[in-house]
């Protein structure tokens, strides 16, 4: 959960990606239908589906900066990259109709009048897309905001099909009108791939996949740094959403009083939520030397 500031921030951001795909909409569908241009509207139509992911980071996105409840007793952090797999699906399913449209377009051609305006267009709707995707990234720096950084790979993405439809105008001028079709389907290829890799980045944090080993080793140092810890096992660190939470089982002096083992517990969760990737930490104390009762299951009573 982010301070009141991040939060203003995210929401920010989330606006100037909404205002940026609709102006570009705008510029590029009224272009485009006026001189029959088939690549400035299927432009456009890819950012009605931008407009719409960033709609939805807006309104769902935000619920990241929100505190445990009695609903979700561990926060919200699985929300956001919930969100942010919903622009990957979406950024998926565009990059296959603009490879759908690329081949219609190998295959049949296209009828489009050449003019100064579709140029226009094309250039405002790269710098559009370009200063939402510097703001986005600019936010994003202190946020590491999963579902801004698909909106900013978005953004990219508008810039390279863009950049195709430019090409292909500019090769309408000069006669060669395959030339938006080859391009665009190139891009679009790679507008899959985009949205294929922010999907399987996601599903990581969203199946509580074990967090790397050489994280897990760092917070065994950490651990094992403190004076009153004379060991530990079951450790368990795994993504909650986009943060790690930790479990563990820690070995301390059997003889110690209550009062200073609730201290230890205390400090231990407190050294562990300290670290800036990890979001929560439960800590249960063992007498060192005695083993788990799970150890002794298959042993016959006495």
């Amino acid at each position: 959960m982010g301070t009141a500031a991040d939060r203003r921030t995210f929401r920010r951001a989330s606006w100037v990606n909404v205002i940026g795909n609709a102006l570009k909409i705008i510029v590029e569908g009224a272009a485009g239908l006026a001189f029959g241009s088939v690549a400035l509207v299927a432009d456009a139509a890819h950012s009605i589906a931008d407009l719409v992911a960033s709609v939805v980071v807006l309104i769902w996105g935000d619920s990241r900066f929100e505190g445990p409840d009695e609903d979700h007793p561990h926060g919200h952090a699985r929300i956001e990259p919930l969100t942010a797999l919903f622009v990957g699906a979406v950024i998926i399913l565009l990059g296959a109709y603009l490879l759908y449209e690329s081949a219609l377009g190998l295959l049949e051609g296209s009828e489009v009048v050449f003019s100064y305006v579709l140029v226009g267009a094309l250039l405002f709707a790269m710098a559009d897309m370009y200063l939402v995707y510097w703001y986005t990234m600019r936010a994003n720096a202190d946020l590491e905001s999963t579902a801004l950084r698909a909106l900013a790979v978005d953004c990219l993405n508008d810039l390279y099909t863009t950049t195709a439809a430019l090409v292909g105008v500019i090769g309408i001028a000069l006669g060669y009108a395959w030339f938006d079709a080859l391009a665009g389907a190139l891009v679009s290829l790679l507008v899959i791939y985009q949205g294929l890799e922010i999907g399987r980045e996601n599903l990581t944090y969203l199946s509580g996949k074990a967090a790397p080993a050489d994280r897990q080793q760092e917070l065994e140092s950490t651990l094992l740094a403190h004076p009153g810890v004379e060991g530990f096992h079951d450790l368990r660190v795994f993504y909650d959403g986009t943060v790690l939470e930790v479990e563990v089982h820690v070995e301390v002096d059997g003889d110690m009083p209550l009062r200073d083992a609730h201290d230890l517990e205390t400090d231990l969760i407190e050294m562990l939520r300290a670290e800036t990737d990890v979001g929560d930490a439960h800590v249960h104390l063992d007498p060192s030397g005695i083993g788990e009762w799970k150890d002794h299951i298959d042993e016959p009573l006495e």
